[in-house]
């Protein structure tokens, strides 16, 4: 059976094909979970509840939290640099509320670019606002062109480079957001040159699969197979998970 895949969405502004608004993600997130052999559903950001987030993840083997604008300062205590912009409110509630659900469910979690900030603030973490601009940086396309690559140096022994099957690999990025405080739970598992945080993992092995980078895998998984092997990796361990609940409920 293929594990069922919880993909953060975003609204849209009204336009074609739908006269009204719409609620969307791009669509090589989704391309790269069904070659992975899952399916991926798109989860429409709602103001969270007490129990909402729970509810919402109890059907899905997987939670994959996308890239996008930049989080509000405000939930890890720290005034707005003048370079935040286009928060979205509501969709930092739910995405907060997703993050800590299923760290708390043990449920397979994969976070790309935004995805990783979220969860490390969602765990008590806090941000750099803003990167551009410093001295001897890599190439992160903090510009919003087209996205930056530069190389990025992963720990031997981590869930990363047991993915990649390598302990180096050329990121594809774009943000001007980056780690700062790590959140509970969390250890940095790979930084570019710069030093850069470039991925965050469980600290413990017990929490299960939780893997988080700051670049965007999927924009050249179709065609870098490093890449694709993120995905490969998470929709395996949410295959994992659909498994034991399906044993579980026999």
């Amino acid at each position: 059976m293929h594990p069922l895949i919880a993909v953060t969405g975003r609204p849209t502004a009204p336009g074609a094909p739908w006269r009204g608004g719409g609620v969307g993600s791009p669509a090589n997130y989704l391309d790269a979970v069904e070659r992975a052999g899952g399916i991926a559903a798109i989860l429409q950001p709602v103001e969270p509840t007490a129990r909402l987030a729970e509810e919402r993840l109890g059907a899905f083997a997987g939670l994959l939290l996308t890239g996008g604008a930049d989080v509000d300062p405000v939930h890890y205590h720290q005034p707005p640099d003048p370079s935040v912009s286009l928060v979205e409110p509501v969709v930092d509630r739910f995405e907060l509320a997703l993050s800590r659900a299923a760290v708390r469910m043990g449920l397979p979690v994969l976070a790309i670019c935004r995805g990783l900030q979220v969860l490390n603030v969602a765990l008590g973490g806090s941000l750099h606002q803003d990167i551009a601009g410093r001295p001897g940086g890599a190439d992160h396309g903090v510009s919003g062109g087209e996205s930056g690559r530069c190389p990025v140096t992963v720990d031997a022994g981590s869930l990363l480079a047991a993915t990649l099957a390598s302990t180096e690999v050329s990121s594809c990025c774009s943000h001007h957001q980056a780690v700062d405080r790590v959140g509970e739970g969390l250890v940095v598992t790979a930084r570019s040159d710069d030093g850069i945080v470039e991925a965050l993992e469980a600290a413990s092995s017990e929490r299960g699969w939780l893997l988080a980078v700051q670049w965007h895998p999927e924009k050249v998984a179709a065609a870098e197979q490093d890449h694709q092997a993120i995905f490969d990796a998470f929709v395996a361990a949410s295959s994992q998970v659909r498994a034991r609940v399906r044993s579980t409920h026999a």
